[in-house]
């Protein structure tokens, strides 16, 4: 019986190395092919600033990473970010987890917020100039307006996915209403909240003037 278990046990090894060798030379490959193309659309263009080879673009990116001034420009940038990043949290996940556990809120508000998505995050740089003056403020508002809405729908998703056997389950031990989200519904939307945090920072990335 030892024996079945560990031959098993190499068996399915066997199979995980052979399966991430596998995917790292398919990878290798993906790679190796978009540099190719990449050497050989420069060629053709034979112009550096509209297309600059990839040992050129590897000798500057060491360049800037290297450069002070290029540093300190990257830590505003990251600043700004992160501030965006977690004024998103702030606002989204409170709306998120009441539109979930309301149903008139989320009929109120799931209009509005199904409206204000879809406009594109450049038409309110204007109106942004205008609120907020020029500075930090423009910038710190495109990354949470950006951000918000991946928090919000997936935090309410989340909410909404939780099976009502749970909460029954614990109302039948007595559990109160702050019980009940600290112990059933925080635990099992956690993995949702993550999901639109990823979301929302990459979105703050891209949002980013």
């Amino acid at each position: 019986m030892a024996e079945i278990c560990l031959d098993t046990k190499v068996s399915k090894d066997q199979n995980f190395i052979k399966t991430n060798m596998k995917n790292i030379c398919n990878r290798s490959i993906a790679f190796i092919g978009i540099v190719a193309v990449w050497q050989i659309m420069s060629l053709h263009y034979n112009n550096e600033l509209l297309l600059p080879s990839p040992i050129i673009t590897i000798k500057e990116f060491f360049n800037c990473i290297v450069d002070v001034e290029v540093l300190k420009n990257m830590g505003i940038t990251m600043g700004r970010v992160l501030r965006g990043f977690l004024l998103s949290l702030l606002f989204g996940l409170p709306l998120g987890f009441l539109m979930g556990y309301f149903r008139s809120v989320e009929k109120a508000m799931g209009g509005i917020i199904d409206a204000l998505r879809q406009i594109p995050v450049m038409a309110w740089v204007p109106l942004t100039i205008v609120w907020f003056g020029i500075g930090d403020g423009p910038t710190l508002f495109l990354i949470a307006f950006s951000g918000v809405f991946p928090v919000i729908l997936n935090t309410l998703e989340g909410v909404k996915g939780i099976s009502s056997d749970y909460y029954n389950a614990a109302r039948s031990m007595g559990a109160s209403r702050f019980s009940l989200f600290k112990d059933v519904t925080l635990p099992a939307v956690i993995p949702d909240i993550l999901t639109g945090a990823r979301i929302s920072i990459s979105t703050g990335w891209m949002s980013v003037i």
